[in-house]
């Protein structure tokens, strides 16, 4: 199996590419529209064909590529049955494994950060999202986020994994790319150390966090798989940058 890990600098965003080597075929999770022309190079450099773009919620930090990446490459669109999005191709559901070649993905429902938030298992590895991070997790004060869902997704879902399997993010910004779950069940600030309920609502309810930028449009953008608005201001433009140029070039 072909693993990368890509990194977009604007919203510390990880996109996910995974390939099977035997059939060529590669879906990309998490994929970012200022991003996309980076990641059509790394699939034909690995000489990958990608079957579908897989999303694990409805962001609100940047706009996902799947739409462009439909578009340009022919591929399919994959994402939360929850949701229910209209643009997508493919509803994932958990209990019901993805098959692209010796790839098998496996779907977890993990609400708190939002609703419909999936992550993804693949082999040893869990693909979280913006449910667990390193040392973290999704903040749950918007788009119908909930601490004492994200808390039981967390402990009920995630931390009953195997303690090795291991934990890639949909974020970080610290530069750290991977942890595990045994660490994040034991080093976690927010989680970890058999904290309550009531002790992780506490912290999350005292964070303070500013009201994201690019929410307004993101969202929007984002339930059509990833449209870019018309009306983005100047001074957020690079958030649609690349794919401005990409479609000028």
């Amino acid at each position: 199996m072909i693993f990368r890990q890509l990194f977009e600098p604007l919203s510390s965003t990880y996109t996910y590419l995974i390939g099977c080597e035997e059939t060529g075929k590669a879906i990309l999770i998490d994929p970012v529209i200022a991003s996309m022309d980076r990641d059509i190079e790394e699939l034909k450099k690995l000489n990958l064909t990608l079957e579908y773009s897989i999303d694990t919620h409805i962001h609100a930090d940047h706009i996902t590529s799947s739409l462009h990446l439909k578009e340009k490459l022919k591929s399919k669109i994959a994402n939360p049955i929850v949701d229910k999005l209209p643009c997508a191709d493919l509803y994932l559901e958990e209990g019901k494994p993805l098959q692209i070649g010796s790839i098998k993905l496996e779907s977890l429902h993990t609400p708190g950060h939002t609703p419909g938030h999936f992550a993804y298992i693949i082999n040893n590895a869990v693909l979280t999202g913006d449910s667990l991070l390193i040392d973290a997790c999704g903040r749950t004060d918007f788009q119908g986020g909930s601490s004492e869902q994200l808390y039981i997704s967390i402990h009920k879902k995630l931390f009953t994994l195997p303690d090795d399997y291991l934990v890639y993010p949909g974020h970080d910004y610290q530069q750290r790319f991977v942890s595990t779950i045994k660490q994040e069940k034991t080093r976690n600030s927010r989680l970890g150390n058999n904290k309550t309920s009531e002790e992780f609502e506490e912290i999350m309810k005292n964070l303070n966090l500013p009201y994201p930028k690019f929410i307004d449009y993101a969202v929007k953008g984002n339930q059509l798989c990833g449209v870019c608005p018309d009306d983005l201001p100047e001074n957020l433009q690079n958030y649609c940058k690349q794919m401005t140029e990409s479609y000028q070039g």
